[in-house]
């Protein structure tokens, strides 16, 4: 066995906590821009000084987006709990999630949003290439459906 194939001593690959909790997070955050789409004007819109360009462009399509925002965090914590109990239903849906946001990254680049576009299509992409790799691949498939 090779180093970079190591698992750790309770059957998880490294990382494999950090990738739930990131679903988890993921939700949170999710939910939070939901909800201030869905009821501006709460103490909440304090969030949106952290990006204030995507409240602008977000804040245009008011409750549509707040409720797309729902069905993602939805969807993250749902992949966040297969993920856990290491679900190929949970594995399969945290990679479309990903995914999706490498070519949603992929197409601001495209458009030329460097900075952001070419950041989180790496990160994204990095993400994308772990939950792809054998060693997490593995501990999905020896799994029930």
């Amino acid at each position: 066995m090779k180093s970079g194939d190591r698992i750790e001593d309770n059957g998880k690959a490294p990382g494999f906590s950090a990738i739930g909790v990131f679903l988890f997070f993921g939700a949170t955050m999710a939910s939070l821009a939901g909800a201030t789409l869905l009821l501006p004007g709460t103490p909440l819109d304090r969030a949106w000084t952290l990006n204030p360009t995507a409240y602008q462009q977000l804040a245009q399509l008011g409750g549509k987006v707040g409720v797309l925002l729902f069905l993602l965090a939805a969807a993250l914590v749902t992949s966040g709990v297969g993920w856990f109990r290491r679900r190929l239903w949970g594995w399969r849906l945290a990679v479309g999630i990903i995914g999706t946001q490498v070519l949603g990254d992929l197409i601001n680049l495209v458009r030329g949003d460097w900075m952001r576009g070419g950041t989180g299509a790496a990160i994204a992409g990095a993400l994308l290439l772990y939950l792809l790799s054998a060693r997490v691949k593995e501990m999905f498939s020896k799994m029930v459906v």
